[in-house]
C-alpha cells in the first residue's frame, strides 16, 4: 500500500486521467447550475432585444395594435431569434476548436470558412446576382458554397498522406482566410462603389431579417450540428489534455477531429452566409464561461450555446439604440465590446499564471 506522501506526489497525467473519468458525476450538480443561470439570463436579454429598438414596443398593445403587432412578429422577433442561432454557433464553433486545437486564441476564422464565405458572396454581390433559390437569395448560397470550398481546401492542405495534423489545419485556415481576405478586397476596388459598400456591410455583419423563412433553413443544418457538438462533448473535454491520454481514456482521436473539423464548418458557413462575419462572438464567450463556471468542456460547450446567444443578443440591441435612428452594424459592435473584453481576459490570465 502505498503511503499518504506517495499519493498526494502522483504525477499529474494520472490525476487528470482520474478527474476525467470522475467528472460526470462531480460536475452534475455545477452544470446544472450553469443551465439555470445562463437560461434566466437568455430569458432576459431576448426580453431586452424584443422591446429595444428605434421604437419601442409596448407588449400590452400587441393584440390591439396591428403596427406593433407587424413590427414585433415580421420584424423584431425573428431579428432576435436570428440573433440567438447565430450567437450560439459561432459561440460553440469557438469552444470546440480552442479546445481541439488546445489555443485559446482558436475562434471561427481558424479554419478558413469565413473568409471562403465572404468571398463567395463578394463575388455575388460584385456580379450583382440578386435573385432567390428556393426562396433562398443568391448571396447566401455562393457564400455557403465558398464556406464549404475553403474548408475543403484546408484540409486538402493540410493532409500529409493519410494523416491530418491539427497544427498544420490551423495553419492553413489562417492562411487561407488571410488569401480570401486579400480577394475580397480586390473585388471591392474593382467594382463599383454602390456594390462596393454593399460587400462592406455585408462583411461587417447584419441580421437584417423578415419573417422566419430563412430561419427555418437555417434550423435544418444548426440544430444537427449542436446536438453533435454537445454529444462529442466528453471526447473534446479529454482531447484538451491531450492526443495520447484522450487515446488512453478511450476516444478514437482521427473520427473525433474529423468530425468536429466537418461540424463546425457547417455551422460557421450557414452563420456567415445569412449574417455576414461577425467577429469575436467566438473567440470571447468561450472564454468568459471558462472564467465563471469552470474548465470541463461538456459545462463550457453548453454554456457558450446559451451566453452567445445571449451576447449577440445584447450586441444587436445596443447595435439598433446607441445611434438612435443611425442602425450601427452588428459586427462593429461585437468588435467594440469584445475586443477589450478580450484584452481584459488575456492580461487577468496572464497576471495569474505569473503568481
Amino acid at each position: 500500500m502505498k503511503r499518504p506522501s506517495e499519493i498526494e506526489t502522483a504525477p499529474f497525467p494520472s490525476r487528470a486521467r482520474e478527474q476525467a473519468v470522475q467528472a460526470p458525476a462531480l460536475a452534475g450538480s455545477r452544470f446544472l447550475r450553469t443551465l439555470v443561470i445562463l437560461t434566466i439570463l437568455l430569458a432576459l436579454l431576448i426580453l431586452l432585444g424584443l422591446w429595444a429598438g428605434t421604437r419601442t414596443i409596448d407588449f400590452s398593445q400587441l393584440r390591439s395594435d396591428p403596427l406593433a403587432r407587424t413590427l414585433f412578429f415580421r420584424l423584431r422577433l425573428p431579428r432576435v431569434v436570428m440573433a440567438a442561432l447565430i450567437g450560439a454557433s459561432l459561440a460553440m464553433v469557438g469552444a470546440a476548436l480552442q479546445a481541439l486545437f488546445r489555443n485559446p486564441l482558436a475562434d471561427p476564422a481558424t479554419l478558413g470558412v469565413s473568409g471562403g464565405g465572404a468571398m463567395g458572396a463578394s463575388i455575388a454581390i460584385a456580379l450583382g446576382w440578386g435573385e432567390r433559390v428556393s426562396g433562398v437569395p443568391l448571396v447566401f448560397v455562393t457564400a455557403f458554397g465558398g464556406a464549404i470550398a475553403a474548408f475543403l481546401l484546408v484540409h486538402r492542405i493540410s493532409r500529409a498522406g493519410q494523416m491530418q495534423l491539427p497544427g498544420a489545419i490551423l495553419l492553413a485556415g489562417v492562411v487561407v482566410n488571410l488569401i480570401a481576405s486579400a480577394a475580397v478586397l480586390t473585388i471591392q476596388y474593382l467594382t463599383d462603389a454602390s456594390r462596393a459598400l454593399q460587400i462592406l456591410r455585408w462583411m461587417i455583419g447584419s441580421l437584417d431579417v423578415v419573417g422566419f423563412d430563412t430561419i427555418w433553413r437555417m434550423l435544418i443544418f444548426l440544430a444537427p450540428c449542436w446536438v453533435i457538438l454537445l454529444a462529442f462533448s466528453r471526447d473534446l473535454h479529454l482531447l484538451a489534455m491531450g492526443e495520447d491520454s484522450a487515446a488512453t481514456l478511450g476516444v478514437n482521436v482521427k473520427r473525433c477531429e474529423w468530425v468536429i473539423h466537418l461540424v463546425c464548418s457547417l455551422l460557421v458557413g450557414v452563420t456567415v452566409a445569412v449574417g455576414g462575419a461577425i467577429a469575436f462572438v467566438g473567440l470571447i464567450v468561450p472564454h468568459i464561461v471558462r472564467l465563471l463556471f469552470g474548465e470541463d468542456l461538456r459545462i463550457v460547450l453548453a454554456g457558450s450555446l446559451l451566453l452567445g446567444a445571449g451576447f449577440l443578443i445584447a450586441a444587436d440591441a445596443v447595435a439598433r439604440t446607441a445611434l438612435g435612428p443611425l442602425e450601427l452594424p452588428v459586427g462593429a459592435v461585437t468588435a467594440l465590446l469584445g475586443g477589450p473584453v478580450f484584452l481584459w481576459l488575456l492580461h487577468r490570465r496572464q497576471r495569474y499564471s505569473a503568481l
